[in-house]
């Protein structure tokens, strides 16, 4: 998410220091505060950021950095008539109330001029100590110590968008947190385009919505579009009048950014060639909460059709987990603007998993592949893939295999390579959960 962030707003991650994957503190370079504080209001991820005065591997580093850090970068928050308060936090450590003090003092070499406030500080300064990952095993002293001047946190966003407040939910609609970090990772931005072809009940087009962006989606089940049918929240038999993805919206203030939600099967795509989305942002069902669905056979609709003319509910057949995949990058491969990006989840069964069963498209480029665990077994990856190349129609049927791009000739082969029985077995732990 952070990398995705920087390459919107601009920065990198800092060469000064080996980053560790695990770490929880990052040095980035970043052009101006003004750029740290648009990133910070967007990530979910992050906690804080801070301009960073000094760091080191023990206390005698920390010191002499921040002896070396300019002074006149300091002064315009050290001034007399200012106030501040420094604070300190130690990631896997408890420090006593003491031990705090005695860091705190040890910084009076700085020109410190203002006065201490605890309450409503105009600048908060943060002594921040890694001491590892392992809580059975904490080291005596920090492996590394900063300090800096706080700029920006953000914890709000995921509270106020939270799941349980919303109006209109379905069985799986997504965790807002996931919802933004999808969206960060898809770049989204103010003015974009952005389209859910499982929009269900619109939980991800919220997120884009709330960056800026205008949004769109469709989905098989006319019931979840249209906000009828039984309703997914406890002591609730049937969904309201106005329960449905428009409302959701409404809800956040965000209802002049959608554009409309369709009734539509996402295998036959029914948009004209040029219409182009900047960002295609999506969960794909997969389970048994959540069916995978695709229209029937020709014969079958016809028949559907002369039974009766009026009723919208057609015929349905089954829609296998590698043909949605397979459709869903061939369509971001031509629908997506160059530079759009796709984002969405892969389910994997743990013990099977290669880097290999990423679906891939010639072109569209593999961002990031991060794992979030559902089971011992079972987790999903949120999969990012960037266009990279224009759509042809030599293009139109390509998936990799073995290294090489082939055409696609069905399920039986695409899926006995990368999804053996993933479907039954994520089938089979949710039915055992929920006895």
């Amino acid at each position: 998410e952070i990398t995705s962030l920087l390459s919107l707003y601009g920065g990198q991650f800092s060469g000064e220091q080996e980053i560790r994957v695990n770490s929880p503190f990052w040095i980035l370079s970043i052009p101006s505060e003004e750029m740290a504080r648009g990133l910070m209001k967007r990530t979910v991820c992050a906690k804080s950021i801070f301009e960073l005065w000094g760091h080191g591997r023990s206390a005698g580093e920390l010191y002499a950095s921040l002896k070396n850090y300019p002074t006149d970068k300091m002064l315009p928050y050290l001034q007399s008539d200012s106030t501040y308060k420094v604070h300190i936090h130690t990631f896997n450590k408890t420090l006593t109330q003491a031990q705090k003090i005695k860091k705190i003092d040890a910084l009076e070499f700085l020109p410190f001029k203002g006065k201490v406030n605890l309450k409503k500080p105009e600048h908060i300064f943060w002594i921040l100590e890694d001491y590892g990952m392992d809580p059975n095993n904490v080291p005596e002293e920090p492996f590394h110590l900063y300090f800096g001047r706080w700029v920006h946190g953000q914890r709000e966003l995921i509270e106020s968008y939270s799941v349980k407040k919303r109006h209109f939910i379905g069985n799986t609609s997504m965790d807002a947190c996931l919802s933004f970090i999808m969206a960060n990772h898809g770049r989204v931005k103010p003015n974009d385009v952005v389209y859910d072809p499982f929009v269900g009940t619109g939980g991800l087009l919220i997120s884009s919505a709330h960056f800026g962006a205008y949004v769109c989606g469709t989905d098989i089940d006319y019931n979840t579009i249209h906000g009828l049918g039984k309703a997914s929240r406890k002591n609730q038999k049937w969904r309201g009048p106005d329960e449905n993805i428009r409302a959701n919206l409404r809800q956040y203030g965000l209802e002049k950014y959608y554009l409309d939600a369709l009734v539509s099967d996402s295998s036959r795509p029914i948009w004209r060639k040029g219409m182009l989305f900047d960002a295609i942002i999506t969960d794909p069902p997969y389970g048994i909460r959540e069916a995978t669905r695709r229209t029937g056979s020709q014969k079958e609709m016809v028949k559907s059709a002369e039974r009766s003319t009026e009723n919208h509910i057609f015929v349905s057949s089954n829609y296998h987990l590698s043909d949605i995949f397979f459709d869903l990058l061939k369509f971001a491969a031509e629908y997506l603007v160059m530079g759009g990006r796709l984002v969405y989840w892969l389910p994997i069964y743990r013990p099977e998993y290669t880097e290999e069963i990423i679906p891939r498209h010639p072109c569209l480029k593999l961002i990031s592949n991060c794992e979030q665990m559902l089971s011992s077994h079972t987790s999903r990856r949120l999969i990012t893939m960037e266009k990279v190349k224009e759509f042809k129609d030599q293009d139109q049927n390509s998936y990799l295999l073995d290294g090489q791009y082939m055409p696609y000739r069905g399920h039986n082969s695409f899926r006995e390579k990368y999804f053996s029985g993933v479907t039954k077995r994520i089938a089979k732990e949710e039915k055992d959960s929920q006895k």
